[in-house]
């Protein structure tokens, strides 16, 4: 059985990870408490003391607006630890998957973005800080990045969870129209890189399964499609839903207006063809619904 090391515990990719990897996979999953993200030596460590065949780093600082006022402990996490990874790996002839975000992006190009449009995001130390964590596992022989966009899943708080409750609990929610992208569900994600593990595990350098790749479900969406599809499926939610622009929440940090990722090299590479994002929220709101999640 193959086993990982994966950086990140408690996030909604990681809980994922460790979802789809039972019975495929042995996963050694490193919370925060386990290694600290801002020492790259303790990074270091962890990986050159790990019995281990893959490093999956699933770990960063993903509030975007907090990053604009700690700017240190994003680049710490989200820049120098995939560097650290990276070198880790690299003494190690380890491969080494990381995942980044459509944020590197500024979203001018109006339509999807491939792997090898230029990356020019907007200012924003987060989409800063992915950019360079990214450029550095890249860099790398035998490591390999995942783009991904809006991820959701029925295990963590997301962008999905968060507008079910307040569908809930509101007579209005206010929902941006005018911002659009791929969604990615984290449990096809997490299927996807546990299914392909072993190839990383196997591969040499060089190997057309390393470099820059994007993962999302098929179909492009606005926030408000995506919430309202989410939606729909609770009985439970009451209350009217009115698409409005982005100008309507002044955020901090500025976000792209278009930021949907191609997948063709995903399929080309992989023989991936990730479902439509309809059929996987469909499949997470329901189980938000069953579970009573959305209770607590």
């Amino acid at each position: 059985m193959i086993r990982i090391l994966q950086f990140g515990a408690t996030g909604q990719v990681a809980r994922c990870v460790l979802a789809a990897a039972e019975g495929q996979a042995q996963v050694t999953a490193l919370s925060r408490a386990d290694c600290d993200l801002t020492d790259p030596s303790a990074i270091e460590a962890a990986i050159a003391g790990a019995d281990c065949d893959l490093v999956l780093n699933c770990a960063a600082f993903t509030a975007v607006d907090a990053a604009e006022a700690d700017p240190d402990a994003a680049m710490a996490v989200n820049a120098a630890a995939p560097a650290a990874m990276a070198r880790a790996c690299a003494a190690r002839g380890l491969p080494l998957v990381h995942l980044s975000t459509d944020y590197v992006f500024d979203g001018a190009k109006g339509a999807p973005y491939v792997e090898t449009d230029p990356a020019t995001p907007l200012a924003s130390v987060y989409a800063r800080s992915k950019l360079a964590g990214e450029a550095a596992v890249a860099a790398y022989a035998k490591g390999a990045v995942f783009r991904i966009a809006w991820v959701f899943s029925p295990l963590s708080r997301n962008f999905v969870t968060v507008m079910m409750r307040l569908a809930r609990e509101r007579d209005e929610v206010r929902i941006v129209a005018d911002q659009t992208s791929t969604p990615t569900s984290a449990v096809d994600l997490a299927d996807f890189l546990v299914r392909a593990a072993p190839r990383w595990a196997t591969a040499q350098a060089g190997d057309e399964a390393f470099g820059l790749f994007h993962f999302a479900n098929a179909g492009v969406a606005t926030r408000y499609e995506l919430a309202s599809a989410a939606i729909a499926r609770d009985p439970q939610a009451m209350a009217r839903l009115t698409p409005v622009p982005m100008t309507a929440f002044p955020e901090p940090a500025p976000r792209p207006v278009y930021s949907a990722l191609d997948t063709g090299k995903l399929t080309r590479v992989f023989g991936e063809h990730p479902r439509p994002w309809r059929d996987a929220v469909v499949q997470t709101a329901d189980a938000l619904v069953a579970n009573g999640a959305l209770n607590r």
